[in-house]
């Protein structure tokens, strides 16, 4: 998708430009706005891919896998509920693997999948240290407010470094082992820095919202859109849209439903995340199978 990666570096530094003119409150509206709008609306169409991942008896899969859905969800809200801790390690790390997945797909092709899921993940994780490590006073808050654990301020570094140096040691291997990595990694390289420079001067919320929006949601929903409708374009985005709609509203009012209730609370933001979090972890699962099936 090279006319969208322009599109997606320009959106960025765009957002940097609002960055510097206006207000922290402002970044965070927006942010917000985005990520309930495309954010949440990139994972509400997960039962109609199934649908298509399996075809055969479409109507009993379609409850079937409604409950599993349901279930994997709640079973995510309890266990943040039961062990927070445990629940938001696991989060951030299929999050690093959903992320990586994403961008490395279509780009490595190897016979040894375990090898192409550790780079998945690590890479991943590391967009998501590099945020961490940016805004760690903000984020040990945030992780406080969900686990009662005080996380160290050398932490994340010492992850991320640990996660540089595991991914500077496949990337070589990939290097020497796939022909089409070699063009590829040093475009992955530049957005690396661009998300750094993006984290690094932006707010928490916004900067994490310039990636999941325009590195990761759109592309997303353009995939899904190939693998729904055959191609992307504005009527595929519209039934796309429809399918999803039903979806993406349950999950607005879920989370409109924790702001009411807790939005005089600084635990909202920790609310706020284990909430994505418990819809994260079916979604995942969804499109590692619509991949797979790719």
């Amino acid at each position: 998708m090279p006319k969208y990666t322009n599109f997606a570096i320009v959106a960025s530094f765009l957002g940097l430009w609002i960055n510097s003119f206006f207000s922290n409150e402002f970044q965070l509206i927006v942010g917000f706005i985005l990520i309930l709008s495309f954010g949440i609306l990139h994972g509400a169409n997960d039962l109609a891919l199934i649908k298509n991942v399996n075809p055969h008896n479409k109507v009993q899969n379609f409850y079937k896998v409604l409950l599993y859905y349901v279930i994997i969800v709640l079973i995510g809200a309890t266990l943040f509920y039961i062990i927070p801790w445990l629940a938001l390690t696991l989060f951030i790390i299929i999050s690093g693997y959903h992320f990586g997945e994403q961008q490395w797909n279509e780009q490595l092709k190897i016979e040894v999948k375990w090898i192409k899921f550790v780079y998945e993940m690590c890479y991943g994780l590391i967009i998501l240290f590099l945020i961490f490590t940016f805004h760690a006073v903000e984020v040990q808050k945030i992780i406080l407010a969900i686990t009662t654990i005080e996380v160290p301020n050398f932490a994340f570094l010492l992850i991320l470094k640990i996660l540089l140096s595991i991914f500077t040691l496949l990337s070589i291997f990939f290097y020497f082992r796939i022909e089409r990595f070699k063009n590829y990694f040093f475009k992955e390289l530049f957005f690396l820095f661009v998300f750094s420079i993006i984290f690094k001067v932006s707010t928490l919320i916004w900067g994490f919202a310039l990636y999941f929006i325009f590195w990761h949601s759109i592309p997303s929903m353009m995939d899904q859109i190939k693998f729904l409708f055959g191609n992307v374009s504005f009527n595929n985005f519209k039934l796309y849209f429809r399918s999803a709609f039903a979806y993406w509203i349950v999950s607005l009012l879920g989370i409109a439903l924790l702001y009411f209730v807790f939005k005089d609370q600084k635990i909202f933001n920790a609310l706020f995340f284990s909430f994505l979090a418990s819809i994260t972890f079916p979604h995942v699962v969804v499109i590692i199978k619509m991949f797979g099936k790719k």
